[in-house]
């Protein structure tokens, strides 16, 4: 697992409070949303919160998020590869 792998589990934790979880409770392909860790709309809003503040990358289109927000591997590609900060 990478440092931005364990970096953003750390932040989808903190950031959407999920208190009772630890980073080697997500695992990387897991789905984010649905049956894999079960977010919901309200907190796909919070993970794009979390790539504008912690990563610079402004979302203009939210559609964009279905795509981005499959799995913690996913997410960190499309960090790696838009990120500013």
């Amino acid at each position: 697992m990478t440092n931005l792998h364990t970096e953003l589990k750390k932040s989808i934790i903190e950031q959407l409070n999920l208190e009772d979880m630890q980073v080697e409770d997500i695992a990387s392909d897991e789905p984010l949303f649905g049956d894999g860790l079960g977010l919901d709309s309200i907190d796909a809003l919070e993970l794009i919160v979390l790539l504008e503040k912690d990563y610079g990358i402004k979302l203009t289109d939210p559609t964009q998020g279905r795509e981005i927000f499959t799995s913690v591997n996913r997410m960190a590609e499309f960090i790696e590869e838009n990120r500013t900060k």
